[in-house]
């Protein structure tokens, strides 16, 4: 009896330290596995995850479509960066230590990023560099927590270990998005449509500015002024190459136009007859007409005798004006023109001395 209960508990005494063997084995391998060599299976995911790419990816980097169309559905395309778990340690297995959590599917990677969008995230810099995303990578977190690409990989690089850098989450799960960009190329197509229909409204409104006259008196006198101001502009830039030709033509001009009017004014005018020099010599004793219109000096008296004592020689003109003879004298001395018109209504004339 004595031999049975001795062999029992050496049994006991056997499985108990065989147990406590197995689970020293365990915690060793685990800690020698997750904590001593972490590098191994935690540090730097982002650049063991490059070769976790979509299929098109890898279509493409095969030789398979590389068109506009597909390059940008690739660019588009949102994947989970983290590679495949590593298989479980002895103490995971044996439950010792807690195992790690199943990898989201799409529908809480889909609530995750409906999080992240009701926060704002895409809309804020990222929290590490404090700059705006851009156009750069960006990943979210399965904390619906927003950064950089290259700025997670080097938080992780500088603290050696998997945790967010907001909420200090471990073990998360990392998935490329592009909102951000999504975003940036919105606000980008908005501003640049702004400046677009700004210089559309500038454009027209300047138009109307310069054939529309204003109501406002101040408003239309300046309006009138640049218009004069650009036809003077014009007229000098046309000719301001051959001025003094242009004006030397406008000179000939006038002369030949004075030439044809005096040439009409000879043939429409014939000499007053004796009965005509009576009637106007009529008309200026009804008239009472006493002094000369250039001297403004007597001319002698109702008998209108041109050799009456004391008094200069007096000239009646077929237009019925009267002048002393010296006086028009030296107004047609003066005068440049051929054919000297009446000092008075500038009408061609004859005379007659009386």
């Amino acid at each position: 009896m004595c031999c049975c209960i001795n062999v029992f508990n050496e049994s006991s005494a056997f499985k108990s330290s065989s147990k406590l063997v197995i689970t020293s084995v365990a915690f060793q391998d685990h800690i020698a596995r997750s904590l001593l060599h972490p590098h191994s299976s935690l540090s730097k995911p982002l650049l063991k995850s490059k070769s976790k790419r979509p299929q098109n990816a890898e279509a493409i980097g095969r030789g398979g479509e590389t068109g506009p169309q597909r390059r940008g559905e690739h660019e588009e395309a949102e994947y989970v960066l983290d590679s495949a778990p590593s298989h479980l340690t002895l103490a995971q297995k044996l439950g010792l230590v807690a195992s790690p959590a199943e990898r989201l599917t799409e529908a809480k990677w889909s609530q995750v990023k409906a999080r992240s969008v009701q926060q704002g995230d895409s809309a804020q810099p990222c929290a590490i560099c404090r700059e705006e995303f851009r156009i750069q990578p960006q990943v979210l977190l399965s904390c619906s927590h927003v950064f950089h690409k290259a700025c997670l990989q080097a938080f992780e690089r500088f603290t050696g270990r998997k945790c967010c850098p907001m909420c200090r989450k471990e073990q998360y799960e990392t998935r490329v998005i592009h909102d951000a960009a999504r975003l940036f190329r919105h606000q980008c197509a908005t501003r640049i449509q702004a400046c677009w229909r700004g210089y559309v409204a500038r454009k027209w409104y300047s138009r109307v500015k310069r054939t529309i006259c204003p109501q406002d008196k101040q408003l239309r006198h300046k309006f009138f002024e640049a218009k004069l101001q650009e036809l003077n502009d014009s007229f000098v830039r046309y000719c301001h190459a051959d001025l003094e030709a242009f004006l030397s033509d406008i000179d000939r001009s006038l002369s030949s136009s004075r030439r044809v009017f005096q040439q009409l004014d000879r043939k429409g005018i014939s000499e007053p007859q004796e009965k005509d020099w009576d009637r106007i010599q009529s008309q200026v004793i009804s008239r009472g007409v006493s002094e000369c219109p250039i001297c403004l000096t007597a001319l002698g008296g109702v008998t209108l005798t041109a050799d009456h004592p004391g008094h200069r020689p007096t000239v009646l003109l077929s237009c019925s004006h009267l002048f002393h003879q010296l006086c028009l004298e030296a107004f047609e001395a003066f005068t440049a023109a051929s054919r000297p018109s009446c000092p008075l209504c500038r009408s061609v004339y004859h005379k007659r001395l009386i």
